[in-house]
C-alpha cells in the first residue's frame, strides 16, 4: 500500500477522500492549503499527491510548478472543478500524472489512483544505464538527463513519456497508445494535448525543435522515436 499526501480546502471533501484511501489500505497526510502542501511535500516523501487545483493563496497550479522545479518526481493526481481543455493541457505541461474534474466517483478516483502507483512502481524498475536520446543523456532509474553535462529538468510524466517511445524506437506509438499506456486513461485529455506535450518535449531533446530529427510526427496517428 502506499503513503498518499492529499491537498485539498474542502473539510468534507479533504476527510471523504482520506476515509476511502484508509479504507483501500493507504496511509495519507493531509493539507488544508497550497502553502502547507507545498511544505509536506517538501519534508516528508509520499508515494501519491491528490492536489486539488482551486485554493486560496498558492493555488495547485503553482504547488505543482514548484514541485517539479525542485526535481520532485512524486506522481500528482490533479483535482478540479474546472473541465475547460486549457486547465487540462496546462496541468500535463506542469509535470501532472493524471487529472480529475469535479464531480467525480470516488471509485473512479481510486481506480485512478491504483493506475498511477501501477505505472509508478513498474516504471521504478532499474535500467541497465544511461540512454541517448537526441541532445539528452537519459537516465530512467535516476530520473536524471544530461545535455553535454549540463542537467536538464524533466517532468515524471516526460520520463515517462520518453521511455514509453525509448521502449518502442523505431516503431509507430499512435496518440491512443500514448494516452492509454502512459497517461492510463482515453478520455480526460485529447490528441491535441498530447500534440502540445510533444511540442515541449522537442524543445528539450532536439536542435531545432521546428524540424525535429528525433520524434517524428507520423502524420494521422502518432510519433516515432528515431534515436
Amino acid at each position: 500500500m502506499a503513503h498518499i499526501l492529499v491537498i485539498e480546502d474542502e473539510a468534507d471533501m479533504r476527510r471523504g477522500l482520506v476515509d476511502n484511501l484508509h479504507f483501500e489500505g493507504h496511509t495519507t497526510a493531509e493539507a488544508a492549503d497550497g502553502k502547507e502542501g507545498l511544505a509536506l511535500i517538501l519534508s516528508a516523501p509520499s508515494d501519491l499527491i491528490l492536489l486539488d487545483v482551486m485554493m486560496p493563496g498558492i493555488n495547485g497550479f503553482d504547488v505543482c510548478r514548484a514541485v517539479r522545479a525542485q526535481g520532485i518526481v512524486t506522481p500528482i493526481i490533479m483535482l478540479t472543478a474546472k473541465g475547460e481543455e486549457i486547465d487540462r493541457v496546462l496541468g500535463l505541461e506542469l509535470g501532472a500524472d493524471d487529472y480529475m474534474t469535479k464531480p467525480f466517483s470516488l471509485r473512479e478516483l481510486l481506480a485512478r489512483v491504483k493506475a498511477v502507483l501501477r505505472r509508478t512502481q513498474r516504471n521504478a524498475a532499474p535500467a541497465a544505464s544511461s540512454v541517448s536520446i537526441g541532445n539528452l543523456l537519459v537516465n530512467f532509474h535516476a530520473y536524471s538527463a544530461t545535455a553535454a553535462g549540463r542537467d536538464v529538468a524533466l517532468t515524471h510524466k516526460e520520463y515517462e513519456v520518453l521511455r514509453y517511445l525509448y521502449e518502442h524506437r523505431g516503431q509507430t506509438v499512435s496518440r491512443d497508445q500514448l494516452l492509454q499506456d502512459v497517461w492510463g486513461y482515453d478520455e480526460s485529455i485529447s490528441s491535441r494535448s498530447i500534440d502540445n506535450f510533444i511540442l515541449k518535449l522537442r524543445q528539450k531533446i532536439e536542435d531545432d525543435p521546428a524540424h525535429p530529427r528525433c520524434i517524428l510526427t507520423v502524420h494521422g496517428i502518432g510519433y516515432k522515436l528515431i534515436s
